[in-house]
Protein backbone atom coordinates (compact mmCIF):
# COMPACT_ATOMS: atom_id res chain seq x y z
CA UNK A 1 0.00 0.00 0.00
CA UNK A 2 2.66 2.57 0.60
CA UNK A 3 3.70 2.54 -3.27
CA UNK A 4 -0.04 4.05 -3.80
CA UNK A 5 -0.28 6.42 -1.18
CA UNK A 6 3.30 7.38 -2.36
CA UNK A 7 1.87 7.83 -6.05
CA UNK A 8 -1.83 8.28 -5.67
CA UNK A 9 -2.39 9.63 -9.50
CA UNK A 10 -0.15 7.57 -11.07
CA UNK A 11 -2.38 4.35 -9.56
CA UNK A 12 -5.50 5.90 -10.28
CA UNK A 13 -4.26 6.69 -13.78
CA UNK A 14 -3.05 2.82 -14.67
CA UNK A 15 -6.18 1.56 -12.55
CA UNK A 16 -8.34 2.99 -15.10
CA UNK A 17 -6.19 2.17 -17.66
CA UNK A 18 -6.38 -1.33 -16.98
CA UNK A 19 -10.09 -1.90 -15.97
CA UNK A 20 -10.67 0.12 -19.45
CA UNK A 21 -8.59 -2.93 -21.42
CA UNK A 22 -9.70 -5.20 -19.60
CA UNK A 23 -13.68 -4.38 -20.65
CA UNK A 24 -12.65 -3.90 -23.67
CA UNK A 25 -10.90 -7.39 -23.95
CA UNK A 26 -14.09 -8.42 -22.73
CA UNK A 27 -16.01 -7.13 -25.08
CA UNK A 28 -13.40 -8.78 -28.12
CA UNK A 29 -13.28 -12.49 -26.61
CA UNK A 30 -17.33 -12.40 -27.27
CA UNK A 31 -17.05 -10.95 -30.59
CA UNK A 32 -14.22 -12.99 -32.10
CA UNK A 33 -15.64 -16.27 -30.09
CA UNK A 34 -18.92 -15.44 -31.67
CA UNK A 35 -18.00 -14.23 -35.15
CA UNK A 36 -15.18 -16.36 -35.73
CA UNK A 37 -15.70 -17.58 -39.10
CA UNK A 38 -13.86 -20.46 -40.09
CA UNK A 39 -11.04 -20.43 -37.49
CA UNK A 40 -10.91 -22.67 -34.77
CA UNK A 41 -12.34 -21.76 -31.59
CA UNK A 42 -8.90 -22.27 -29.66
CA UNK A 43 -6.99 -19.97 -32.56
CA UNK A 44 -9.91 -17.28 -32.57
CA UNK A 45 -9.25 -16.95 -28.48
CA UNK A 46 -5.79 -17.82 -28.77
CA UNK A 47 -5.81 -14.40 -30.98
CA UNK A 48 -8.06 -12.44 -28.72
CA UNK A 49 -5.70 -13.24 -25.90
CA UNK A 50 -2.66 -11.68 -28.26
CA UNK A 51 -4.54 -8.19 -28.44
CA UNK A 52 -5.54 -8.15 -24.63
CA UNK A 53 -2.38 -8.87 -23.57
CA UNK A 54 -0.98 -6.26 -25.70
CA UNK A 55 -4.05 -3.68 -23.92
CA UNK A 56 -3.47 -4.50 -20.63
CA UNK A 57 0.89 -4.46 -20.40
CA UNK A 58 0.11 -1.23 -22.30
CA UNK A 59 -2.02 -0.05 -19.57
CA UNK A 60 0.30 -0.33 -16.68
CA UNK A 61 2.89 1.39 -19.10
CA UNK A 62 5.17 -2.03 -19.85
CA UNK A 63 7.37 -2.21 -22.53
CA UNK A 64 9.05 -5.20 -24.00
CA UNK A 65 13.40 -5.81 -25.58
CA UNK A 66 12.90 -9.33 -27.24
CA UNK A 67 15.99 -10.53 -28.26
CA UNK A 68 16.23 -13.77 -30.94
CA UNK A 69 13.01 -15.36 -32.97
CA UNK A 70 9.66 -15.56 -31.42
CA UNK A 71 8.19 -18.86 -32.16
CA UNK A 72 5.33 -18.97 -33.80
CA UNK A 73 3.78 -22.59 -33.23
CA UNK A 74 5.07 -25.98 -31.55
CA UNK A 75 6.54 -25.43 -27.72
CA UNK A 76 7.50 -23.19 -25.79
CA UNK A 77 9.43 -23.62 -22.53
CA UNK A 78 10.05 -20.75 -20.03
CA UNK A 79 11.53 -19.53 -16.43
CA UNK A 80 8.24 -18.40 -14.37
CA UNK A 81 8.13 -14.98 -12.43
CA UNK A 82 4.82 -13.64 -12.40
CA UNK A 83 1.21 -13.86 -14.25
CA UNK A 84 2.88 -10.75 -15.76
CA UNK A 85 4.92 -13.18 -17.85
CA UNK A 86 1.59 -13.98 -19.58
CA UNK A 87 0.95 -10.49 -20.78
CA UNK A 88 4.58 -10.32 -21.98
CA UNK A 89 4.48 -13.49 -23.98
CA UNK A 90 1.28 -13.06 -25.06
CA UNK A 91 1.93 -9.58 -26.04
CA UNK A 92 5.07 -11.05 -28.45
CA UNK A 93 3.12 -13.30 -30.43
CA UNK A 94 -0.07 -15.63 -30.12
CA UNK A 95 0.23 -18.59 -27.77
CA UNK A 96 -1.98 -21.08 -25.36
CA UNK A 97 -0.47 -21.14 -21.74
CA UNK A 98 -0.33 -24.57 -19.53
CA UNK A 99 -1.42 -23.02 -16.30
CA UNK A 100 -1.51 -23.74 -12.54
CA UNK A 101 -5.22 -24.69 -11.83
CA UNK A 102 -5.35 -21.88 -8.96
CA UNK A 103 -5.21 -19.38 -11.69
CA UNK A 104 -9.17 -20.22 -13.19
CA UNK A 105 -10.09 -18.71 -9.24
CA UNK A 106 -8.12 -15.74 -9.39
CA UNK A 107 -10.56 -12.53 -10.12
CA UNK A 108 -11.20 -11.41 -13.37
CA UNK A 109 -7.84 -12.65 -14.43
CA UNK A 110 -8.77 -15.99 -14.18
CA UNK A 111 -12.21 -15.53 -16.43
CA UNK A 112 -9.64 -14.11 -19.19
CA UNK A 113 -7.51 -17.04 -18.81
CA UNK A 114 -10.58 -19.85 -19.09
CA UNK A 115 -11.95 -17.82 -22.08
CA UNK A 116 -8.21 -18.00 -23.59
CA UNK A 117 -8.18 -21.48 -23.93
CA UNK A 118 -5.30 -21.76 -20.80
CA UNK A 119 -4.34 -25.64 -19.87
CA UNK A 120 -4.91 -26.00 -16.23
CA UNK A 121 -3.26 -28.72 -14.44
CA UNK A 122 -3.63 -30.16 -11.15
CA UNK A 123 -0.20 -30.31 -10.09
CA UNK A 124 -1.02 -32.55 -7.00
CA UNK A 125 -3.05 -35.22 -8.98
CA UNK A 126 -0.13 -37.24 -11.17
CA UNK A 127 -3.45 -38.62 -13.26
CA UNK A 128 -3.68 -35.18 -14.41
CA UNK A 129 -0.63 -35.48 -16.82
CA UNK A 130 -2.26 -38.14 -18.99
CA UNK A 131 -5.47 -35.92 -19.93
CA UNK A 132 -3.08 -32.70 -20.17
CA UNK A 133 -0.74 -34.68 -23.07
CA UNK A 134 -4.20 -35.08 -24.85
CA UNK A 135 -4.77 -31.87 -25.11
CA UNK A 136 -1.52 -30.15 -25.96
CA UNK A 137 -1.26 -32.94 -28.70
CA UNK A 138 -4.86 -31.62 -30.29
CA UNK A 139 -3.31 -28.21 -29.68
CA UNK A 140 -0.38 -28.90 -31.20
CA UNK A 141 -2.21 -29.86 -34.49
CA UNK A 142 -3.54 -27.08 -34.70
CA UNK A 143 -0.28 -25.41 -35.59
CA UNK A 144 -0.71 -23.22 -31.97
CA UNK A 145 1.89 -22.25 -29.96
CA UNK A 146 1.83 -23.90 -26.33
CA UNK A 147 3.86 -22.44 -23.34
CA UNK A 148 5.24 -24.34 -21.10
CA UNK A 149 6.33 -22.81 -16.95
CA UNK A 150 8.61 -26.04 -15.79
CA UNK A 151 9.65 -24.63 -12.65
CA UNK A 152 6.13 -25.24 -11.65
CA UNK A 153 6.27 -22.37 -9.75
CA UNK A 154 6.96 -18.84 -10.09
CA UNK A 155 10.41 -17.41 -8.44
CA UNK A 156 11.86 -13.52 -7.48
CA UNK A 157 13.99 -14.40 -10.65
CA UNK A 158 17.49 -14.24 -8.88
CA UNK A 159 18.05 -17.79 -10.30
CA UNK A 160 16.08 -20.27 -12.63
CA UNK A 161 14.48 -23.02 -10.26
CA UNK A 162 14.81 -26.51 -11.46
CA UNK A 163 12.14 -27.96 -14.14
CA UNK A 164 9.82 -30.48 -12.57
CA UNK A 165 9.93 -33.19 -15.15
CA UNK A 166 6.53 -34.15 -15.23
CA UNK A 167 5.15 -30.96 -16.34
CA UNK A 168 7.31 -31.65 -19.77
CA UNK A 169 6.00 -35.20 -19.92
CA UNK A 170 3.18 -34.08 -22.26
CA UNK A 171 6.50 -32.82 -25.03
CA UNK A 172 8.27 -35.97 -24.61
CA UNK A 173 8.55 -37.35 -27.98
CA UNK A 174 6.68 -35.24 -29.74
CA UNK A 175 8.00 -34.01 -33.33
CA UNK A 176 7.24 -30.07 -32.91
CA UNK A 177 9.62 -27.11 -32.89
CA UNK A 178 10.53 -26.54 -29.56
CA UNK A 179 12.07 -23.57 -27.84
CA UNK A 180 13.23 -22.30 -24.64
CA UNK A 181 12.73 -18.19 -23.41
CA UNK A 182 13.93 -16.39 -20.26
CA UNK A 183 11.75 -13.47 -19.08
CA UNK A 184 13.60 -10.61 -16.55
CA UNK A 185 12.16 -7.30 -15.16
CA UNK A 186 13.82 -3.93 -14.14
CA UNK A 187 12.21 -1.09 -13.27
CA UNK A 188 12.55 2.88 -13.21
CA UNK A 189 12.29 2.55 -9.50
CA UNK A 190 11.12 0.27 -7.21
CA UNK A 191 12.65 -4.11 -6.80
CA UNK A 192 11.74 -6.21 -9.44
CA UNK A 193 11.94 -8.58 -7.18
CA UNK A 194 9.24 -7.90 -5.01
CA UNK A 195 7.02 -5.68 -7.04
CA UNK A 196 7.10 -7.45 -10.59
CA UNK A 197 7.42 -11.01 -9.65
CA UNK A 198 5.07 -12.35 -7.73
CA UNK A 199 6.46 -15.47 -5.50
CA UNK A 200 6.06 -16.91 -2.01
CA UNK A 201 3.76 -15.73 -0.04
CA UNK A 202 2.59 -13.16 -1.93
CA UNK A 203 -1.44 -12.42 -2.37
CA UNK A 204 -2.79 -11.44 -5.68
CA UNK A 205 -4.60 -8.06 -4.64
CA UNK A 206 -2.32 -6.61 -2.92
CA UNK A 207 0.81 -7.20 -5.58
CA UNK A 208 -1.30 -5.90 -8.47
CA UNK A 209 -2.25 -2.85 -5.88
CA UNK A 210 1.67 -2.30 -5.90
CA UNK A 211 2.42 -3.31 -9.78
CA UNK A 212 0.11 -0.51 -10.49
CA UNK A 213 1.83 2.00 -8.52
CA UNK A 214 5.17 1.51 -10.18
CA UNK A 215 6.40 3.19 -13.32
CA UNK A 216 7.75 1.88 -16.88
CA UNK A 217 8.76 -1.65 -16.02
CA UNK A 218 10.29 -3.22 -18.37
CA UNK A 219 10.27 -7.24 -19.56
CA UNK A 220 13.54 -8.45 -21.22
CA UNK A 221 12.72 -11.47 -23.22
CA UNK A 222 15.61 -13.91 -24.75
CA UNK A 223 14.07 -16.70 -27.44
CA UNK A 224 16.49 -19.42 -28.56
CA UNK A 225 15.21 -22.67 -30.82
CA UNK A 226 16.11 -26.37 -29.89
CA UNK A 227 17.52 -28.36 -32.34
CA UNK A 228 18.12 -31.87 -30.47
CA UNK A 229 16.63 -33.07 -27.84
CA UNK A 230 16.73 -35.49 -25.28
CA UNK A 231 14.03 -38.29 -25.28
CA UNK A 232 14.54 -39.43 -21.52
CA UNK A 233 11.59 -36.91 -19.68
CA UNK A 234 14.47 -36.37 -16.89
CA UNK A 235 17.45 -35.95 -19.38
CA UNK A 236 14.79 -33.28 -20.85
CA UNK A 237 14.10 -31.07 -17.42
CA UNK A 238 18.38 -31.04 -17.42
CA UNK A 239 18.46 -30.18 -20.58
CA UNK A 240 16.05 -27.48 -21.03
CA UNK A 241 16.80 -25.71 -18.27
CA UNK A 242 21.02 -25.29 -18.66
CA UNK A 243 19.67 -23.65 -21.85
CA UNK A 244 17.19 -21.26 -20.07
CA UNK A 245 19.69 -20.37 -17.63
CA UNK A 246 22.03 -20.09 -20.53
CA UNK A 247 19.77 -17.23 -21.89
CA UNK A 248 19.67 -15.46 -18.36
CA UNK A 249 23.56 -15.61 -18.17
CA UNK A 250 24.05 -14.29 -21.75
CA UNK A 251 24.69 -10.63 -22.83
CA UNK A 252 22.07 -8.43 -25.43
CA UNK A 253 23.75 -9.00 -28.56
CA UNK A 254 23.75 -6.53 -31.57
CA UNK A 255 20.45 -8.32 -32.88
CA UNK A 256 18.34 -6.48 -29.92
CA UNK A 257 15.38 -4.77 -30.90
CA UNK A 258 12.50 -3.04 -28.90
CA UNK A 259 8.77 -5.19 -29.30
CA UNK A 260 5.99 -2.01 -29.67
CA UNK A 261 3.79 -2.32 -26.73
CA UNK A 262 2.37 0.83 -27.97
CA UNK A 263 1.39 -0.04 -31.97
Amino acid sequence: MKGVLRHPFRFAFQSLCLGAGLLLSFIDFAWTILLRGDRPVNVARCLALHRAARRCLRSIGGSIVVEGPPPARGLLVSNHLSYVDILVLGSITPAIFVAKSEVQHWPVFGWFAKQSGCLFIERNRRSDVARINQLVASRLQENMLLVIFPEGTSSDGSDVLPFKSSLLEPIVGLDHPLSVAHISYTLAEGDPGQDICYWGEMTFATHLLKLLSRRRPVATVRFAPIDARPDCRKELARYLHGAVRGLKSSGLPHGERAFPVNA
